[in-house]
């Protein structure tokens, strides 16, 4: 079956089957996939993309695989997983057009249940996805790292190796989180000054915080826009960071303030 005689019917959806008959499926041996997983290969504007799953790739059921995901060798996408779904609409000063792209799940990484990863996300080796967390487009995330439960994870967020983010939290767009941080639950992040949405006279001002190499937070602190972690500091539960956090020291409170250094 040709692209144009996909766009020609209109298809929207397709099981394993149809899709490998339209050529657009590509599955190594020992893949896996339910007889319940759905496929929609094209985009909102036509484009048809393949889908590839390497050696040992699972797919379970109810699982809805869009056109452009690679799953490579080993790793398991869950029931009702949602991954490689296009953006469209607006959202923070752009328009989406429904456009897919590129969305990779990388050797024995696990996407559990109900989580959603959109299209151009990138997910390394051995990195396990909670359930229902949410990653948006363009995010990236190391090799064996652990995002918990329901977490968000906004646009073109960047996540390093060995990196620990506890259940809850949301981690706002375009936010850099380095190599072995870690997270506690229900940290807040916030990358805008101006609280401007859909203003025709101005651009929201965005500055993401970042959190350098081995940096701690406890659970339900709020780091506010541009603030950067230092490499090792440790900051305390419940703590709104307010500025910059300088390498290898402790702070806390409301505004976080220095209290110590970390014992190495």
């Amino acid at each position: 079956m040709t692209t144009e005689r996909i766009r020609a019917e209109q298809t929207t959806e397709m099981t394993a089957v149809e899709l490998e008959r339209a050529g657009l499926l590509m599955a190594e041996e020992g893949v896996r996939i339910s007889r319940f997983a759905v496929f929609v290969p094209v985009d909102a504007t036509g484009q048809a993309r393949p889908v590839v799953l390497r050696a040992g790739a699972v797919i379970g059921a109810f699982a809805v695989v869009h056109g452009g995901t690679t799953v490579l060798r080993e790793a398991r996408v869950e029931e009702h997983v949602i991954v490689g779904r296009p953006e469209l609409g607006y959202a923070v000063g752009a328009t989406y057009t429904g456009a897919g792209a590129d969305t990779i799940i990388g050797e024995g990484a696990a996407i559990r249940a109900g989580a959603i990863l959109y299209a151009d996300v990138r997910v390394g080796s051995g990195t396990v996805i909670g359930h229902h967390t949410l990653l948006r487009s363009a995010v990236r995330v190391g090799h064996e790292s652990q995002l918990g439960h329901n977490l968000t994870v906004e646009r073109a967020s960047v996540i390093g190796d060995w990196v620990r983010c506890s259940p809850g939290s949301h981690i706002t767009g375009s936010t850099l989180i380095s190599d072995r941080v870690f997270l506690g639950a229900g940290v807040r992040t916030v990358n805008d000054k101006t609280l401007t949405w859909r203003d025709p006279d101005r651009d929201p001002v965005l500055e993401p915080p970042r959190f350098d190499v081995g940096a701690k937070v406890g659970s339900g602190a709020t780091i506010l826009a541009g603030v950067t972690i230092g490499e090792r500091a440790l900051v305390g539960a419940g703590s709104t960071v307010t500025r910059d956090v300088a390498p290898g020291v402790v702070v806390y409170g409301t505004p976080a303030t220095v209290r110590g250094k970390v014992d190495r």
